[in-house]
């Protein structure tokens, strides 16, 4: 994924490190592509957060004798099942959406970041203990690891965040011990070993600093891919409990009607692929910004 950040940036004075911050935003901006991700993603934030003002229609009101009713002027994305109103339910849903992959990402993140440092600074039986149990985790496919762990803590959202941090976290472990085994015999790790700082400080200070635009890169990118994960799980019914919205289960909702009503499962799988495209499209850009084989 790329060297670890240039430690000039965490290192500079104030002037320098706003050049830097400058230089950084000229080389993210030149890149339309990775632009149009940031829009869109703004675009998603924005519609989520603020979706009782773009909307008067609550997500859970019923309207038995409007039920299927398709697009028009006055509902613009149509009504569900139960005649709900489309439009309202996927702006909401989204709020729950990034919600779980931003929770989930963070989490993994954390728990997967702490693992790495540990076992490439650590080495020896410690790295080989806690690598075993990373390997372990990849061994198994992402929906698989996530419905094991709803399976025994039951469906909700905050267990779907926890599921999901867990399956993300071996992925942060093994890009963080390989970062900490490249740096951990660097010359500034040497001096600070040498001068008597304590483990924690040379992890937290020396370490983890020069590796924080690496795991930018893959948040944003895991991101997309905590959001799918949710998706699914919500699609199978593992995910948050009805008549909460997701796209997942709006999606699971509307698959009986796909012949007579289409609107109901398209309009959120929509929504799903604007969000993961956006994010992917994030992810490449940052990876332009803080890869130095890729800056000018």
């Amino acid at each position: 994924m790329g060297r670890p950040a240039d430690p000039a940036l965490t290192a500079a004075p104030g002037g320098e490190r706003a050049g830097e911050l400058r230089r950084l935003w000229r080389t993210f901006s030149r890149n339309r592509v990775a632009v149009l991700g940031l829009a869109l993603m703004a675009l998603v934030v924005a519609a989520s957060v603020g979706a009782p003002i773009l909307t008067s229609r609550s997500p859970y009101e019923q309207r038995a004798q409007e039920r299927l009713q398709p697009p028009d002027h006055s509902h613009l994305l149509g009504r569900d099942t139960f005649g709900r109103d489309v439009l309202a339910r996927i702006l909401f849903a989204g709020r729950v959406s990034l919600a779980v992959g931003l929770c989930s990402v963070a989490l993994g993140g954390v728990i997967g970041c702490a693992m790495g440092l540990v076992a490439g600074y650590a080495g020896g039986h410690v790295e080989n203990a806690i690598m075993r149990v990373v390997d372990v985790l990849m061994a198994f496919p992402s929906l698989l690891l996530g419905l094991t762990v709803l399976a025994v803590l039951g469906s909700g959202l905050g267990k779907m965040i926890l599921a999901i941090g867990l399956v993300l976290a071996p992925a942060f472990a093994r890009v963080m011990h390989g970062a900490a085994l490249a740096l951990q015999r660097r010359e500034f790790v040497e001096a600070a070993r040498s001068a008597g700082a304590s483990t924690p400080r040379i992890l937290g200070i020396h370490i983890l600093p020069n590796v924080l635009g690496e795991v930018v890169v893959l948040a944003s990118l895991w991101t997309a891919s905590a959001i799918r994960v949710e998706a699914n799980l919500s699609f199978i019914g593992l995910g948050v409990s009805p008549p909460t919205p997701t796209w997942g289960n709006m999606i699971r909702d509307g698959a009986p009607h796909l012949l007579n009503a289409p609107w109901l499962s398209v309009f959120p799988g929509l929504a799903i692929l604007v969000t993961v495209l956006a994010f992917n499209l994030l992810g490449d850009g940052l990876r332009d910004v803080f890869d130095p084989r890729l800056r000018e």
